[in-house]
């Protein structure tokens, strides 16, 4: 994907003027803004998003980049991530340079995580998405047992929300909608696949009765 120019095009300043009519340069950083420089902004704000359960154990997780390219530095991560949060009453947490908000549902602990500099508000609209998705989802039972029994339909909300780190969609009943168009789908491809093996064994009976 096309990453959008962070920042416009300058205008020809003052300074630019007066070099093109022969005039003097101006001085070296004249025109320049003063202070530290804001981050470029990127529709890449998601690093990952995990569930653990009430052992800090993984139930599901995608991570969108490669700060943690291994496995063992993910579960070494998730595991850090848990021992910090488990026990906490709050919804963020800063770790390792990075920003955490989360959420606890029985014995479930949701995950989405960004970089330091994301706004937490953004970060919060993913998790929120994702737990009242999952809501339908599992049929308001968010806890472990259900969300293992449907794992399909949880990979589905997740790809859905989020896609390459990028978030797609923050109302959950958007997601829902999508989420059950794709189901039908799928349903209606297995039912065709199942029409024609079904055919396929008419047309080798009948062949061998002849």
């Amino acid at each position: 994907m096309q990453r959008p120019e962070a920042w416009p095009r300058p205008h020809l300043g003052v300074g630019a003027a007066a070099v093109q009519a022969g005039g003097p340069e101006p001085p070296a950083g004249a025109g320049e803004p003063t202070g530290p420089r804001l981050q470029e902004p990127s529709l890449y704000t998601i690093k990952a998003v995990f569930i653990l359960d009430n052992d800090g154990h993984r139930l599901l997780a995608k991570y969108y980049d490669d700060t943690f390219p291994s496995m063992k530095e993910q579960v070494a991560f998730e595991k850090n991530v848990f021992n910090k949060t488990n026990r906490t009453d709050s919804e963020i947490a800063f770790f390792g340079g990075m920003t955490i908000v989360y959420k606890s549902s029985i014995d479930l602990f949701l995950y989405v995580v960004g970089s330091s500099h994301e706004n937490e508000l953004m970060l919060m609209s993913v998790l929120t998405c994702l737990f009242e998705s999952l809501v339908h989802v599992l049929r308001k039972n968010v806890e472990k047992r259900w969300l293992l029994e449907n794992m399909d339909g949880a990979f589905l909300v997740l790809d859905e929300i989020v896609d390459g780190g990028v978030i797609l969609e923050s109302d959950p009943q958007q997601v829902i909608q999508k989420v059950n168009f794709r189901a039908d789908d799928s349903s209606l491809t297995e039912q065709s696949v199942a029409q024609v093996l079904q055919s396929a064994k008419e047309q080798i009976k009948w062949s061998l009765l002849k």
